[in-house]
């Protein structure tokens, strides 16, 4: 029996000379929330990211999902990061327990690229971008900005004590190396079952 972690909490800390700030790297299926002053940083393909911060504390996260849902209700896949719906939720709830307001929280959502070549007919990309917005608009959570779908991963930089994100297209490289990692995580996920223009949605 494979053992599950329900919670996947990044832990890949380090100092982005570029921004000069301590950072924090987010891989697939997992989030991070805090009331620092720090940077978050993931790298999306057809995954989606969601930014979630209270307006008025800078209490603000990051998640990073695989997929919308875990298949059927009540499988023990269902609780886990690299799933939308569970993902969403526990971003929701570690920035509430952290001291933010459910009423000023505001949302920034990124990715959904269609970037891998045998999910094109699962169109996994669009489904997650989908379901995001369906989340957020359910949840009463504003969007006040976006960039999803297209055919190229993002590289995304969140600051969320400005509320600043910055969004990199890897336009210029190789994507293989991106594709080959969501490839392989979702065949992990089922064995259990740079160069580009930036853009800067302040």
């Amino acid at each position: 029996m494979v053992e599950i972690k329900d919670e996947q909490v990044a832990s890949n800390f380090y100092f982005d000379k570029s921004f000069d700030c301590h950072a924090v790297k987010l891989l697939p299926g997992e989030y991070f929330v805090t009331d620092k002053d720090l940077l978050l940083v993931t790298v999306l393909g057809s995954c989606v990211a969601a930014c979630i911060r209270d307006c008025y504390s800078g209490i603000g996260g990051m998640n990073h999902f695989m997929l919308p849902d875990g298949g059927e209700a009540g499988s023990p896949l269902n609780a886990s990061a690299r799933y939308g719906t569970y993902a969403m939720e526990i971003l929701i709830n570690q920035l509430l327990k952290l001291g933010a307001r459910r009423s000023n929280l505001e949302a920034k959502v990124f990715g959904g690229g269609n970037v891998l070549d045998g999910l094109t007919v699962a169109n996994v990309g669009q489904r997650n971008a989908d379901f995001v917005l369906k989340f957020l608009q359910t949840e009463r959570i504003r969007v006040v900005a976006q960039d999803l779908v297209d055919i190229f991963p993002r590289k995304v930089y969140f600051f969320p004590k400005s509320s600043k994100v910055m969004v990199k297209k890897l336009r210029n490289q190789h994507n293989t190396t991106i594709s080959q990692r969501e490839r392989d995580y979702r065949q992990r996920l089922y064995k259990v079952d740079a160069g580009g223009e930036v853009e800067l949605f302040s």
